[in-house]
């Protein structure tokens, strides 16, 4: 159980810090001395090397929290609040693979014909949506930090 909760709590700390690390640190300081011809390629370099490690990350949360729920006697014997967690972590990983699948592909495709515009709009969409799950992130840690698990 010891090390499922650790590679649970790395998965989380990985994905979630790089959210807030990116949404909060590195856009604004981005959008405040970048023009767009250098920030948009920013970003999608910045995306192709942590998107990867999300999956890994992802991986990692579902594979240890299903351990951990497994060996907690299973779905039927868990307490709300890891119900609570499970369904948000996988509302999570839901809105990442949609970010990956979707704005993130336009974003590609954008910034590799130079279509400004375009890049910008797809950027937006995917702030909007790390903004979502960072903050849904922020509730899962709560909730984990406020409950009475014994992990």
């Amino acid at each position: 159980m010891a090390f499922a909760s650790f590679l649970h709590v790395l998965g989380v700390a990985i994905w979630v810090g790089g959210m807030f690390f990116a949404h909060q640190m590195l856009r604004p300081v981005a959008a405040d001395l970048l023009a767009p011809p250098q920030r948009l390629p920013l970003w999608a370099g910045v995306f192709r090397r942590f998107f990867p490690v999300v999956w890994i990350a992802v991986a990692l949360i579902l594979f240890s929290g299903l351990t951990m729920i497994t060996l907690m006697g299973g779905f039927k014997i868990i307490s709300l609040s890891v119900h609570a967690m499970f369904g948000v972590g996988l509302v999570m990983m839901l809105v990442f693979c949609f970010v990956y699948f979707i704005p993130y592909g336009k974003l590609v495709r954008a910034v590799a014909v130079q279509e400004w515009k375009q890049a910008g709009e797809a950027l937006a969409a995917i702030r909007k949506l790390i903004g979502f799950n960072l903050i849904l992130g922020l509730i899962d840690i709560a909730v984990a930090a406020m409950s009475r698990i014994a992990f």
